[in-house]
């Protein structure tokens, strides 16, 4: 039996239980959702208001909605880990198999473009009203992590790059310009992460344009 337990931790720690059935915020009616995010049930029909469920029938809803989306996920041919597949598996019970299929997500996928997969999962977060829904945020970080968890292969290049550039910096204008841009490409939260782990300076960099700034400043964080 697949193992789904990083999916179905993702999706119950965020959904949360709902015992009983409760209408769609933007339509205060349908579609309505019971349990671990629930919409229709294993036989197809939809969930009703007024519909109640336990812990153990809302698993057992959760399980099968995720082996039909990992059904569906195998269906498109992509090499991933087990790891992506599970974060992909909480993205799409979130935001619906189609709002998925249909976005760039499955394009970069195909092409191994991971950071655009990342950049493109986090767009996700917003309301009907295009207002930030903090969980949401919360939810996009922790699957992100957890679709780059098994890259080795594809960042290894690009950390010995990295280790090879940080070791001749020189603070040179065309250096410091490549950073720049570097760090304007990255994912927030991959570049946060980055941050928090290399023990980088609290400096306000966000304070500085690109011509002021100071190799001596570059040198104090990396020499950290």
């Amino acid at each position: 039996m697949t193992d789904y337990t990083s999916a179905i931790n993702l999706i119950c720690k965020h959904e949360g239980f709902n015992e009983k059935a409760y209408a769609d915020p933007s339509t205060g009616g349908e579609p309505y959702t019971i349990g671990y995010g629930t919409q229709f049930y294993p036989d197809g029909s939809p969930v009703k208001r007024g519909h109640r469920c336990s812990k153990e029938k809302a698993l057992e809803y959760l399980f099968h909605e995720v082996d039909v989306i990992d059904t569906q996920l195998s269906k498109l041919n992509i090499g991933i880990s087990d790891s992506a597949r599970q974060a992909l598996i909480s993205f799409i019970h979130s935001v619906g198999w189609d709002s998925f299929f249909y976005s760039s997500i499955v394009d970069n996928l195909e092409h191994e473009d991971l950071q655009e997969v990342t950049e493109e999962m986090t767009r996700w977060v917003f309301d009907v009203d295009h207002q930030v829904i903090g969980s949401l945020l919360d939810r996009r970080r922790e699957e992100t992590n957890l679709l780059l968890k098994d890259t080795d292969a594809f960042v290894q290049p690009c950390a010995r790059l990295l280790l090879s550039a940080f070791r001749v910096y020189s603070g040179a204008q065309h250096e410091i310009q490549a950073i720049k841009h570097l760090e304007e490409s990255l994912n927030p939260y991959v570049l946060s992460r980055f941050a928090n782990e290399f023990r980088v300076s609290e400096k306000p960099w966000d304070t500085f344009r690109a011509d002021e700034y100071d190799p001596d400043d570059f040198n104090t964080v990396f020499d950290r």
